[in-house]
């Protein structure tokens, strides 16, 4: 969704609207068309995970996985938690601390939560990553649905209709489960749907000024050992996911309000 290439004023105003649903644009995502979770469910897959969040390339207790269909991509971070459930649970349930973690992203340039009568509802104002007028940058609305809320699991969603170039079914799906009196586990999922002219714009983002542009998971080796990072429109989609996991995280490093600084520079 988001870090804006080099060159990116010459681009034409299709490959600025791919760079827009590529970095992110229209934010979060989750469990795409798949039912809630409860807290056993994620037990399981915390048990079923064990030795990937043991060993991986990121050397830390964090799991990627992505996948791609005709029409939609959906990306899944899955994180061992050095926090209590007692903390991490009520952190990100409301609303408004929602808004306290999208604007870590430096290309959320606003965003604003109101309650309407239709329902909760986050307004995203998303931009490239230097200052620039709210006018130029892209609109979405995002309905917040807090589904569980619980002493020991939660799960929050967040999706929008529409973004740009015909891609829908923006969504984010968070669900944590408390593991013992000091660790949670979490889970975010990120996802849209896009169609054939969304298709060939990031395509052709991706074949010019996004070319060199990768996920996270190893899909080779070259000659001399070294790794094959996963390309195209699911590297993209790894990318973005990894920096909604990365606000999260870093909002839940510095949950006192004087410590924005901090999340900041986390």
């Amino acid at each position: 969704m988001r870090f804006a290439a080099a060159g990116f004023a010459g681009c034409s105003r299709l490959l600025r609207a791919a760079l827009l649903v590529i970095l992110g644009a229209c934010t979060l995502a989750a469990m795409p068309a798949v039912q809630a979770q409860d807290a056993a469910a994620l037990w399981a897959r915390y048990a079923a995970l064990h030795e990937q969040l043991a060993s991986n390339p990121f050397q830390r207790p964090l799991h990627l996985e992505s996948s791609q269909t005709p029409d939609e991509l959906r990306g899944d971070v899955y994180a061992l938690v050095e926090q209590p459930y007692a903390v991490v649970g009520p952190a990100l349930q409301d609303m408004h601390q929602w808004c306290d973690i999208l604007i870590l992203h430096l290309n959320v340039k606003r965003c604003h939560a109101a309650s309407r009568p239709s329902g909760d509802r986050l307004s995203l104002n998303i931009g490239r990553k230097f200052n620039q007028p709210l006018l130029d940058t892209y609109l979405v609305e995002f309905r917040y649905r807090g589904l569980v809320t619980g002493p020991d699991y939660l799960q929050v969603v967040l999706d929008a209709e529409d973004g740009p170039l015909g891609t829908r079914d923006y969504r984010i799906a968070l669900e944590v489960v408390a593991l013992d009196a000091r660790h949670s586990f979490l889970h975010l999922s990120y996802s849209y749907a896009y169609g054939m002219a969304a298709r060939l714009a990031m395509q052709g983002y991706l074949a010019t000024i996004g070319r060199g542009k990768v996920g996270f998971s190893i899909v080779g080796r070259t000659a001399d050992g070294q790794p094959v990072y996963l390309g195209g429109l699911r590297g993209v989609v790894e990318r973005n996911t990894m920096r909604y996991y990365l606000a999260v995280e870093a909002y839940l490093g510095a949950l006192a309000p004087e410590q924005l600084e901090k999340r900041l520079n986390d």
